[in-house]
């Protein structure tokens, strides 16, 4: 990851920088314990790091909703690359390109719909984690390129948080028109081969056979 010079980048490390220098200043000069000292030492030891913490725990946030972050991770790396390519068709990378989504488009299409969609959809994350290391990274290949393993499938509702269904160009297209409640009731898929096609391709490397068929988004 590319440590990048954002505001809150620059807030964390003032804060931090300015605590150090408030405590080491108090260990080495040894200072009359007056009320200045006390104020300072609630700076040092209080304000600035709580500061700090707080500014760094959200710069960190907001870089695990990157597509960079997301392919850090070599099971996604073919997805990156994918959605990196502007050649691509997929979902993925044509919404990479649309300017409203950009290099969060993984995070834009994945992120759980609501008031604490943000925290659950980390949530959730970690669970996949754990899960890949606990289970899947031990799946035989075989079934890996047979079978997608998805905790539930991936919800329209996702999908619909942009293309709400409601306008009345949206309608006009006969077959938004005709599937629209099983649409909106989850029995098919905007991300299906009969609709807009898989979120992802399917890759099956030809010289390393060491990486399992990708998934296709939605089943």
């Amino acid at each position: 990851m590319t440590l990048h010079a954002s505001p809150l980048t620059v807030i964390a490390l003032g804060c931090a920088i300015v605590s150090a220098s408030i405590l080491v200043g108090y260990l080495v000069l040894r200072p009359a314990w007056t009320r200045g000292t006390k104020v300072a030492l609630l700076l040092g030891l209080g304000v600035f790091p709580i500061a700090a913490a707080m500014a760094g725990n959200v710069e960190g946030f907001e870089g695990t909703k990157k597509r960079e972050f997301c392919g850090a991770c070599h099971v996604m790396a073919l997805h990156r690359d994918d959605s990196d390519d502007k050649t691509s068709t997929s979902l993925s990378s044509r919404h990479a390109r649309n300017a409203l989504f950009g290099e969060e488009n993984c995070y834009a299409c994945h992120a759980d719909y609501g008031m604490f969609g943000t925290v659950l959809t980390k949530m959730g994350g970690m669970r996949h984690v754990w899960l890949y290391y606990t289970e899947y990274r031990t799946t035989p290949m075989a079934e890996a390129k047979e079978k997608i393993h998805l905790i539930h499938p991936f919800p329209n509702e996702n999908c619909m948080q942009c293309h709400s269904t409601d306008p009345t160009l949206w309608q006009k297209v006969p077959d938004h028109r005709a599937s629209l409640e099983d649409l909106r009731a989850d029995r098919i898929s905007c991300a299906s081969a009969g609709c807009h096609g898989y979120a992802h391709p399917n890759f099956r490397p030809s010289k390393d056979d060491s990486l399992p068929e990708s998934s296709r988004g939605a089943p």
